[in-house]
């Protein structure tokens, strides 16, 4: 069997969504300084609906199919929907990760809840702040590591 699955290797090698949104209505971006992988999310939201992603990663492989995969499933989503995305929703739309890069997945789901965090934050909108624990943005990692 091979290491990773077809669409591992699709979203590598074509992935989705890559780039920035200027505008943005929220921006998050969370890494792992043990392995150094970077994602950052951009969300344009419309009517509490995603109308746009766009990401940047620096990292593997894993790293970078797993951006493209969780923006491709957030994208045209509620707000609501999108905050419920798990690490292993993108894991499994992927067909799988090797056990050692599923944190890529994890970076992914923190990247994502950073930037509605964001956006929730920049327009006033109450949050659980429990939706949010353990989710640490790169900015604190980078201060802490």
């Amino acid at each position: 069997m091979a290491l990773y699955s077809d669409k591992v290797m699709d979203h590598f090698r074509n992935p989705r969504n890559v780039g920035v949104i200027e505008d943005a209505d929220g921006v998050g971006e969370a890494g792992n300084p043990v392995c150094g992988d970077i994602m950052k999310i951009y969300l344009k939201i419309d009517d509490d609906v995603i109308s746009d992603v766009k990401f940047e990663t620096f990292g593997c492989g894993s790293a970078i199919a797993s951006s493209s995969m969780a923006t491709e499933l957030i994208k045209g989503k509620p707000v609501e929907e999108a905050a419920a995305l798990t690490n292993k929703a993108v894991t499994e739309a992927l067909d799988g990760l090797p056990i050692h890069k599923l944190h890529c997945s994890v970076l992914a789901e923190e990247a994502i809840k950073l930037a509605l965090k964001d956006y929730y934050d920049k327009n006033g909108i109450p949050y659980d702040p429990e939706e949010f624990k353990g989710v640490v943005d790169c900015a604190s990692c980078a201060e802490n590591h």
